[in-house]
């Protein structure tokens, strides 16, 4: 398996990391983490890039080199020579960004001469941030394909993403299959983080703040509210900036109900981010488009109730969880009524049904169906 490492972390990172461990329980199973993505002062979290704000580890048992880095000198000879040790039936590339293509057309080329079978899984056709640059938008699409059409197959998390990708990249949508996203594992135990008073519904905004996210449509949602109502709710917000994207900061900062808004403008620690999710009350994630969401799958994880919109494979990934409350997009007043009905499920939890104890058979399954291990004797 091929994925982002810690140093350039990001929930792919946690993905990756989760998917391993869990494949690794019923065979074995080998990393290559990708160490350095680009040239850091190109990433937008460029100041915490290699931080340490995880604890997140691979079992034991999986063996890993970390890890390649987007200059190649002297990192992928070593991670070819890996490959090569290691000789997989399987390589899973996970891809979300332009920036791995150049080395994942490499490794996946070394990889087909070991007859290895090689297997892409789509978290996105292309982050957004790349697809909105020409330059970036035209190399993917004309060096991606190559790599896609000749893999054996590819999985996704929904059939609004399978739809998505064989018309982006002409793929026949029989050699992809659709296995469910896993809700994220809890991190590690710590003390509820709650700046809400006691008695207060506590609204929990998380993740990367991003033109597409839709924050500033919950902040305006908040600001709605009429005052006697309003005291009913505090907005909790936890996100690092991306891509200049100021506006949420913004109306936070002109907002009436400012002394009712928590700002946490920084990429938190794995045991702030359990702090922040063990206190509180509903989570609301108002996204303008999106495939999949990490904070989304904590929230089910966390089994909280959860205001989200009806984008991308969202939909899908709420389906049967009794707490989602599902809202159009871009609509301050649809979210801002979800919002009130979220309210009246705070307190209960909610079976999430998608961990990695479920999922990972489900993986297993889709990647023996895409190679030989599936495929009928000739």
């Amino acid at each position: 398996m091929i994925g982002p490492g810690t140093r350039f972390i990001s929930g792919i990172t946690y993905y990756t990391y989760g998917l391993a461990n869990a494949l690794a329980t019923t065979r074995p199973v080998s990393v290559v983490l990708l160490r350095r993505l680009l040239p850091a002062r190109l990433y937008p979290g460029a100041r915490r890039v290699g931080a340490r704000v995880s604890n997140i580890s691979l079992r034991p048992e999986v063996s890993r080199f970390d890890g390649v880095d987007w200059y190649w000198v002297p990192s992928l000879a070593r991670a070819l020579a890996f490959l090569v040790r290691r000789r997989p039936r399987v390589l899973v590339l996970q891809w979300w960004t332009a920036t791995a293509l150049h080395t994942y057309l490499v490794i996946a080329a070394v990889a087909r001469r070991l007859g290895t079978d090689v297997v892409i899984e789509f978290h996105e056709v292309l982050d957004t941030g790349e697809d909105r640059l020409g330059p970036v938008r035209t190399y993917a699409g004309l060096l991606a394909p190559r790599l896609f059409r000749s893999a054996a197959g590819s999985i996704c998390h929904s059939e609004f993403e399978r739809d998505a990708v064989s018309r982006r990249f002409g793929i026949d949508p029989a050699r992809i299959v659709v296995v469910p996203h896993a809700a994220s594992d809890p991190y590690p135990a710590a003390q509820p983080i709650r700046p809400a008073p006691d008695g207060v519904l506590n609204v929990l905004h998380f993740g990367i703040i991003r033109p597409f996210k839709g924050l500033e449509d919950l902040i305006r949602a908040f600001d709605g509210l009429p005052e006697e109502e309003a005291a009913r709710y505090w907005l909790t917000i936890v996100g690092e900036t991306w891509e200049g994207w100021d506006l949420p900061a913004r109306l936070v900062a002109q907002s009436r109900y400012r002394d009712r808004i928590t700002f946490v403008n920084r990429y938190v620690r794995d045991d702030e981010a359990d702090g922040f999710f063990r206190g509180a009350d509903l989570v609301a994630l108002p996204y303008r488009r999106s495939w999949q969401s990490g904070p989304l799958h904590l929230a089910l994880r966390y089994e909280l109730p959860v205001v989200v919109t009806s984008v991308g494979g969202l939909v899908e990934s709420v389906a049967g969880y009794g707490g989602a409350v599902l809202v159009p997009p871009g609509d301050p007043d649809e979210l801002r009524d979800g919002l009130r009905r979220a309210a009246g499920l705070a307190g209960r939890r909610f079976d999430h049904g998608r961990d990695w104890v479920e999922v990972a058979p489900r993986y297993a399954a889709a990647l023996d169906s895409l190679t030989r291990e599936g495929r009928p004797a000739a």
